[in-house]
């Protein structure tokens, strides 16, 4: 798999710059994580990352969110999946995926070998003993760095979101799958409840060592000739820049009830962007959608986030967590 790129054993986090009079330091942490660059692919948009390797230099990212991961393998749901609306898209892919053994035994040891870079397994299930079931699996494989709690996915029917809407399910979950392993547990929340602080809340007193957060809202089209839904599931997950308003009200409340690291997420696609969820208090993000319209985009929006913290005299990058000014 090589592409004649460096070394994965290359992880400089911060890089001098004379010429600007000072050391640019993008490094930022995730409670236990420590991530070179607060640029994280979200799950379900960058595969399994080994597929990537070819065209982006993956010791770049801050770190991989792997497709998510169920204890068997999971078909998903017939087509059409994807549909693309104004400033967004629909999905309902249906957490397609080829299991936790087999990304242990096919995907895992080539990843490890072309990156340096940490690994997020996002984990499914449709009950907690599955959820338990994936991470006892996955935690025979070296080098994953945590695991990403999917309790938010609108396009299954059973399982996942319902976790994610109610607080005491919720709590057990959580409770149960740190009970099954010694990595880092990030729960990801789902934007369809009525108080993403109580969400939030839930995760934290259940011992989430961080969260992150948006998901998909749930949506649906119709096609106006046929009268049918343009998506075979009927209803979908909203994601793109048309949810980044409200995105970030969501980080922002998640952090104001909340001591734990939070990771924001929804229509990012520019340094300004990751600054935005920054200043709201996520001390990381997740690039997902604009994955499709780009497949180097997270590289890509390292290279603009130094360019824009070298423009505005920012020489850490994690100080601008919480930094809104109201």
């Amino acid at each position: 798999m090589s592409n004649g790129k460096k070394s994965a054993e290359v992880t400089e986090i911060s890089r001098p710059a004379p010429k600007h009079g000072f050391s640019l330091d993008l490094s930022v942490e995730v409670g236990a994580l420590k991530l070179r660059n607060p640029i994280m692919s979200a799950s379900g948009t960058f595969g399994y990352g080994i597929e990537f390797e070819d065209i982006v230099t993956l010791d770049k990212l801050g770190g991989i969110v792997c497709k998510g991961l169920s204890r068997e393998p999971m078909t998903g749901n017939p087509p059409p999946r994807l549909y693309e609306t104004a400033a967004g898209m629909l999905n309902a892919i249906g957490l397609q995926n080829i299991g936790a053994r087999a990304f242990l035994d096919e995907k895992l040891p080539l990843l490890r070998k072309v990156t340096t870079t940490p690994i997020i397994c996002n984990v499914y299930g449709y009950a907690n003993s599955e959820y338990v079931d994936t991470i006892r699996i996955l935690n025979e494989g070296d080098g994953i760095s945590a695991y990403e709690l999917n309790v938010s996915c609108p396009n299954v029917k059973y399982g996942g979101i319902a976790f994610g809407q109610d607080p005491v399910l919720l709590e057990q979950l959580v409770a149960d799958c740190k009970s099954a392993t010694t990595r880092p547990i990030i729960v990801k929340l789902s934007p369809n409840v009525t108080s993403i602080a109580r969400m939030a809340k839930s995760a934290e007193n259940a011992g989430a060592d961080a969260i992150s957060l948006v998901n998909t809202f749930l949506a649906m089209a119709i096609d106006p000739e046929t009268r049918r839904p343009r998506i075979s599931n009927i209803t979908a997950g909203l994601s793109g820049p048309c949810i980044k308003p409200i995105a970030v009200r969501m980080v922002y409340d998640a952090t104001q009830a909340v001591k734990i690291p939070v990771i924001g997420m929804g229509g990012i696609g520019t340094a300004a962007d990751v600054v935005e969820f920054m200043l709201a208090g996520a001390s990381a993000v997740e690039v997902g959608t604009a994955n499709f319209w780009d497949p180097c985009a997270c590289e890509k929006l390292v290279d603009e986030l130094e360019r824009w913290c070298l423009a505005h005299r920012i020489e850490r990058i994690r100080e601008l967590k919480g930094g809104l000014i109201v």
